[in-house]
């Protein structure tokens, strides 16, 4: 099952993503300010890789296959991810507290916050990238979302993390939701990725109205000491 969105990195990096990649040959990824997300165009030199990142750097790369790790790399994590895709939308969800975009003040709090639940890479600026929304209670941000990869005709819906403290209150499905809800407005069609063991991430999406669509595989690769 390969799905619309076979390959979405590198569908990303030739579309909304061009402005902020970097090549080398037929190796391209996101700048490294707005995360590790790296592609080889068809038939490249996996060689082509080695220009791309630092030693000790790590790069993703989603496939519909395991990558083969290229000279001067390792595979330091490896899976089987669960793509899915929205349908029609249900009506709106109602939040315990306020959705608003977070200040250029909390890009450190919104950091810790990925750093702490672990939704993907969270990288210095990605913040700026994906219009984020949160809740926050007392000044605290407690959860977020935003978008992350932008292939033609599609908007991911990805840092979805909510502080341990706040869940239970269905800030996650709200904020998914709405993020969900903009992509469909301006006529791209909402995905997102998950694990597919997380049965209470996918029992949520799939209430939000998105289904199965693919299985890429990711594949981190970092590089060693040449």
């Amino acid at each position: 099952m390969s799905g619309p969105l076979p390959r979405p990195v590198w569908q990303a990096l030739a579309a909304g993503w061009a402005r902020r990649a970097v090549r080398a040959g037929g190796a391209v990824r996101l700048d490294r300010r707005f995360g590790p997300f790296a592609a080889l165009d068809p038939g490249a030199d996996p060689a082509d890789l080695q220009a791309l990142a630092t030693q000790g750097e790590a790069l993703w790369l989603v496939e519909p296959e395991p990558v083969v790790p290229p000279p001067g790399f390792t595979v330091t994590r490896t899976g089987q991810l669960l793509q899915m895709v929205a349908g029609p939308l249900p009506p709106a969800l109602p939040c315990a507290l306020p959705i608003a975009p977070p200040g250029d003040e909390d890009a450190l709090v919104m950091q810790a916050l990925a750093a702490l639940t672990q939704p993907g890479p969270f990288a210095s600026q990605t913040h700026e990238m994906g219009r984020f929304i949160g809740v926050k209670r007392d000044g605290r941000l407690l959860a977020m979302a935003g978008e992350r990869m932008p292939p033609a005709g599609f908007g991911e819906v990805s840092g979805v993390c909510t502080h341990p403290d706040a869940r239970g209150l269905g800030l996650a499905a709200a904020l998914s939701h709405a993020i969900a809800t903009r992509i469909a407005a301006r006529g791209d069609v909402p995905f997102l990725h998950c694990w597919p063991d997380n049965g209470a991430a996918v029992t949520l999406y799939q209430r939000l109205g998105f289904a199965r669509s693919g299985q890429p595989w990711l594949t981190v690769l970092e590089r060693h000491p040449s």
